[in-house]
C-alpha cells in the first residue's frame, strides 16, 4: 500500500481555494501509485479528509461566492465580499462556501461611503459541529462591513475585525481562537458527510 505523502500540499492549497485539492491530491496519489506499481483503495481515500479554514470571495456586484486562487494578500475592489469558513473536504466530500450569500448591498447597504476609503462585506461561518474539534464550540457566524483603507488586503480586512491566528508559513490557523490549537488538520470523514 502506499503512504499518501500530501499534508504539506493540499493543507496549504486548501487555505488558498480547496477546488485545487483534488485535482492536486490525484495527481500525487497516480504518481506516488505509478513508483510503487500499487493503487490505494478508494475506501481509504474516502475515509480521510482536511478540515480547515476555506477562503472564497465575491467581487463588486456578484451575489456568488467563488473559491479564492490565491490567499489573502491580494487587493481587494471597494463593493466586494470576503468569505471565510471552517469546512471539510475530501476527494468525494467538497469544501463548502460560507452559509451567508455574499450580497455587497445587504452586509454594507447602511455604512457610507467615506472618502479615501473603502467597503468591504466580511462573512466568517464557523462551520458546522459535524467536523468541529472535539470539545470545542462552533461560534456564531460574524457578518460585517469593514471600512478600510484603499490600499488594505485580504488580510488586512480579516485582521481588523478578528484575531487571526497563522503558522510561520503564513497558513491561516485560526479565528478569535477557533480552532484552539489545530491548523489544517487531516481527520476522518465526518459521518454525516459519508455519501450513502
Amino acid at each position: 500500500m502506499v503512504t499518501q505523502p500530501l499534508l504539506a500540499t493540499p493543507v496549504r492549497l486548501l487555505t488558498y481555494g480547496a477546488p485545487e485539492m483534488k485535482k492536486v491530491t490525484i495527481t500525487i496519489a497516480v504518481i506516488a501509485a505509478l513508483f510503487s506499481q500499487s493503487l490505494i483503495p478508494s475506501a481509504q481515500a474516502a475515509s480521510k479528509g482536511w478540515r480547515y479554514w476555506g477562503y472564497y470571495q465575491a467581487a463588486a456586484k456578484s451575489t456568488t461566492w467563488k473559491a479564492a486562487m490565491t490567499g489573502p494578500t491580494v487587493d481587494i475592489a471597494d463593493g466586494s465580499v470576503e468569505g471565510w469558513i471552517f469546512t471539510f473536504s475530501s476527494d468525494d466530500v467538497p469544501s463548502t462556501p460560507p452559509s451567508v450569500k455574499p450580497s455587497f448591498a445587504k452586509i454594507c447597504g447602511s455604512t457610507k461611503a467615506e472618502p479615501g476609503l473603502k467597503r468591504v462585506g466580511l462573512v466568517i461561518d464557523f462551520g458546522s459541529k459535524a467536523y468541529a474539534p472535539k470539545g470545542e464550540r462552533v461560534q456564531k457566524t460574524i457578518v460585517r462591513c469593514v471600512v478600510t483603507a484603499k490600499d488594505s488586503q485580504g488580510i488586512d480586512v480579516l485582521a481588523q475585525e478578528i484575531n487571526v491566528r497563522q503558522a510561520d508559513s503564513g497558513l491561516i490557523c485560526g479565528f478569535n481562537g477557533y480552532p484552539a490549537r489545530e491548523c489544517g488538520k487531516e481527520i476522518s470523514t465526518p459521518a454525516s458527510l459519508q455519501k450513502k
